[in-house]
């Protein structure tokens, strides 16, 4: 049998290895971590026929009998183990791409952006789903994309794949084609692994080549100054209306209150709970795809006042003593987090840091000095937020080191000085302290959950 080595031991990369065992290939998997999780997982996909390697970074030398290699979405696809790969003539694809040799006679909507892909994703989900389709939510939000692959149900095959595919994923799927292509925003981000812009921008941009309709966030300004790349036949969308668009008419667009497709009314604005002009974009994003795959604007509408928000961004967790508690660990880049600090009611206690990104955080430094009552600082990030904090003449912050100090601090301070809002917005990348944002907001949210059962019953 044909051999498959699969990069990376965590849920697409598992995910991976079983689709091929159900493919009829020999399968091997390896990871550079160790430790008991890893250890339990190793045993578990062993008894299934995959042979785990821990500890071990893949090479040819190593893996010489490889002819079919998957990625999990955090390997650099510029690693020279996969180069050396691809110049041998071994077939070399992301975890994403391996679901599409799969699920590819299917429609698919495919969102990328650099913020606001798992809210434009959740939405469009929803509104799928309650227009009676089988459109199940996948990528960097709900299943591995290989999940989905592994054992459709026969009785209901998938209707609609509903993908948030990062640059990640999307420079590893070179053949991916969704039939509608969301683009939600563009900053710089991720640019340690990219290293420029215009490669960023070039990634994010193939993806939405590769899909048959185009549909484009017109109030965001990098994609608006790329308009000439679309010619006439992309869809955009504006919150600002009709005409806000020089040169473009767009397709989906907010007037008096509510979002219109093509001048016909679909949803007022107000049904969706989630605060933020930001949020009104991915509304639009959401309902112009609905639009295109022919949904009707009742089961939109239905769906979008039914739509509860996505964990880790900007999620109430409650208000305790007049105080609202925000998790917002999914900002994990400057431009997310000036979003997020900009949409909760102000005066906040801002609880930011982690593992630090490059980017320019002059937006999001403007908006701590309009907004923020105080900072609170924790992680690895501390002491270069301290600095710009100081070279912007803003004095009202403290290195506390971890969450679980920064909330007790938190609810101090937003009683002494009158504050509206605890937000955890980060700015960062989790990994100093926790394995992904997720774990990072729950464990702001149990946090929170602690403080307001000891308050109740004080």
């Amino acid at each position: 049998m044909t051999y498959a080595h699969v990069i990376g031991l965590g849920k697409s990369g598992i995910a991976a290895a079983r689709l091929l065992v159900q493919r009829g290939y020999t399968v091997g998997l390896s990871d550079q971590g160790t430790g008991d999780r890893l250890a339990a997982q190793q045993h578990l996909l062993e008894a299934e026929g995959i042979t785990v390697h821990l500890g071990t970074s893949f090479t040819l030398e190593a893996f010489p009998e490889t002819e079919k290699l998957i990625v999990s979405p955090g390997v650099p696809w510029d690693l020279p183990a996969l180069e050396a790969a691809r110049s041998q003539g071994i077939e070399t694809l992301g975890e994403m791409e391996l679901a599409w040799q799969t699920l590819g006679d299917r429609p698919w909507v495919g969102i990328t952006g650099t913020n606001g892909k798992t809210t434009t994703t959740a939405l469009t989900a929803a509104i799928f789903q309650r227009s009676g389709l089988r459109a199940p939510a996948c990528g960097n939000i709900g299943f591995a994309a290989c999940e989905l692959a592994l054992a459709p149900d026969l009785d209901r095959p998938i209707d609609w794949t509903i993908a948030e595919l990062s640059s990640y994923q999307i420079e590893s799927s070179i053949a991916l084609a969704p039939t509608i292509g969301l683009w939600t925003t563009f900053t710089p981000d991720h640019l340690n692994r990219h290293y420029t812009l215009e490669n960023y921008y070039a990634i994010k941009a193939s993806l939405l080549h590769r899909s048959k309709h185009r549909v484009l966030n017109g109030d965001d300004p990098a994609l608006y100054a790329h308009r000439t790349d679309w010619g006439g036949d992309a869809y955009w969308t504006s919150v600002q209306g009709y005409t806000a668009l020089d040169g473009i008419t767009p397709y989906a667009y907010i007037e008096s209150g509510w979002v219109y497709v093509e001048g016909v009314k679909v949803v007022e604005v107000a049904a969706l709970k989630m605060p933020g002009a930001h949020n009104q974009q991915n509304l639009l994003l959401a309902v112009a795809a609905a639009r295109i795959a022919q949904l009707e604007p009742e089961a939109i509408a239905a769906a979008v006042a039914d739509f509860p928000g996505v964990a880790h961004r900007l999620e109430v967790i409650d208000t305790w003593q007049g105080v609202r508690f925000v998790n917002d660990s999914k900002a994990t880049n400057y431009d997310a987090a000036e979003v997020g600090l900009t949409s909760v009611e102000a005066p906040a206690i801002l609880i930011a840091g982690g593992s630090i990104k490059e980017g320019d955080d002059a937006a999001w430094m403007d908006a701590i000095a309009d907004r923020a009552a105080y900072v609170l600082l924790i992680g690895a990030a501390s002491d270069a937020f301290a600095q710009r904090l100081t070279e912007i003449g803003y004095g009202r912050y403290e290195c506390v080191e971890t969450l679980d100090h920064a909330v007790v601090r938190s609810a101090v301070l937003a009683i002494e000085l009158d504050a509206k809002t605890v937000l955890l917005s980060p700015a960062c990348a989790s990994f100093d302290q926790f394995s992904s944002f997720e774990e990072r907001g729950d464990r702001f949210r149990t946090l929170c959950r602690a403080l307001f059962d000891r308050d109740a019953e004080a």
